[in-house]
């Protein structure tokens, strides 16, 4: 089917209940999540989001914007909104002699990655290449090189936005700095951003790859693991994973409907350094050992994140640390059989830990270790048999909590968990200065103080 064009000028592409394409232009990643907006507009340009803005306020409608649909839940429902899908703000440019890019808002990693890679750059990107650039760096952005580099969104150096009122306006550290402030970490609530530019690292190759293990051995990799971080430098990112393969094409033909145990990582050093550091995982007897120097572009699918959209339901926490009564108890949560398909653990310090002079409102994740758990729901059984395991892993996981990370957070929640009480006043007051009238939505939505 086809998308029509909406006779309103300026607007662009406008589609509506009952059009053709309807069901496709408002489906998200998380087939669980039935977006049901007043509008989809798809606009080509900045002039044309101006003009979707002002179209929706004229009418009393707010105005979301989303590029891939991940992470779409907490916009809960979407009545009296118009959903702005930005995919076809596709604009990509490097500047490869100052390590430098800009991306319009549809452009997802996995178009920029591999020019990166063979440009012999890396960026800070996360476990999925289907992820789109701009919102993954508006809510943080936790990736394979954060230990030593941090968080996505303080590499960010400009932003290229239109607000509420239709303004367009290109903000960084000297142009609109607290609106440039909220936008790193606080994300999309502050106006619809059309494009942004941020810096990539020198890296032609790494040491990266995979331990995999039998599921069985899930209890003695995790705790070696979690002994072994305290050894591991800023260089080193790791994540341990209980995984559960689903029997599906996109899997590896060689581990689909398996049961494992795997550690993940990468190493900004060379091989040597490498294997000092993984050796008592090693020692483990590991059954497929992927670890070697690799070009950048190794990363994108170093997670075995899904390509294709899933009904699922998520869980996540950030922990202090894990004892061996959790991780025990963890373990035996998702034991092969379990209603949950995976838990991942990712290593947190480093980088991540410490605030930069210049950093946005996402300065730091607190904590050791952040999960992230995940099942598929496919039937009714299903259906009550997730929700449960998930609740029943929140309260192991409950006595180490120091936090969450909004980006892992798939369900309306409360926004000002997230931040620290000046930090959230202050985004408020950003969001008041910029966004009175409240039209523009985000997900983990950031409203305007009183003033």
């Amino acid at each position: 089917m086809s998308i029509i064009d909406h006779p309103a000028a300026g607007l662009g592409t406008l589609v509506r209940p009952g059009d053709p394409g309807w069901d496709r232009v408002r489906q998200a990643f998380n087939l669980l999540v039935d977006q049901q907006p007043e509008a989809v507009a798809l606009p080509a340009d900045e002039r044309e989001v101006a003009a979707v803005i002002g179209w929706a306020r004229e009418r009393g409608l707010r105005v979301a914007a989303q590029a891939t649909g991940h992470n779409a839940g907490p916009l809960g429902p979407l009545e009296g909104t118009v959903l702005l899908n930005t995919a076809r703000l596709d604009a990509l440019r490097i500047d490869a002699a100052a390590r430098r890019v800009r991306v319009g808002a549809g452009v997802k990693w996995q178009r920029l990655l591999p020019e990166l890679s063979g440009l012999g750059l890396a960026a800070l990107h996360g476990s999925s290449p289907d992820v789109g650039v701009v919102g993954y760096s508006l809510g943080g952005g936790l990736g394979w090189l954060g230990r030593r580099h941090g968080l996505q969104c303080n590499a960010v150096t400009a932003i290229e936005l239109v607000t509420a009122d239709g303004s367009l306006i290109r903000t960084d550290e000297v142009h609109e700095p607290e609106l440039f402030w909220a936008l790193r970490g606080g994300g999309g609530s502050f106006g619809i951003v059309t494009a942004i530019e941020f810096t990539v690292l020198a890296v032609p190759e790494l040491y990266a790859g995979a331990l995999l293990f039998d599921a069985a051995q899930a209890g003695a990799v995790l705790r070696r693991w979690r002994d072994a971080l305290p050894s591991f430098p800023d260089e080193l990112t790791s994540w341990a994973s209980v995984l559960h393969v689903p029997d599906v094409p996109f899997a590896p033909e060689p581990l689909r409907g398996r049961s494992l145990a795997i550690l993940s990582g990468a190493l900004l050093g060379d091989e040597a350094q490498g294997r000092e550091l993984l050796a008592p995982l090693r020692e483990l007897g590991p059954m497929m050992d992927s670890f070697a120097m690799v070009p950048p572009l190794a990363l994108a699918e170093l997670a075995m994140d899904p390509p294709e959209p899933l009904p699922y339901r998520t869980g996540h926490e950030l922990l202090s640390g894990l004892d061996d009564a959790t991780i025990d108890a963890a373990v035996a949560l998702l034991a092969p059989g379990s209603p949950l398909g995976g838990l991942q653990l990712r290593h947190l310090g480093g980088a991540l830990g410490r605030a930069g002079e210049r950093a946005g409102a996402r300065a730091t994740l607190p904590g050791e270790i952040a999960s992230f758990a995940f099942g598929l729901v496919v039937d009714e059984a299903s259906a009550a048999a997730v929700p449960a395991a998930l609740a029943q892993l929140a309260a192991l996981f409950a006595p180490a909590s120091a936090g969450a990370y909004p980006s892992f957070v798939e369900v309306p929640d409360r926004t000002s968990r997230f931040f620290d009480p000046s930090t959230w006043e202050r985004l408020r007051s950003v969001k008041a200065l910029y966004d009175p009238a409240d039209t523009i939505r985000g997900n983990h939505h950031v409203a305007p103080s009183a003033r």
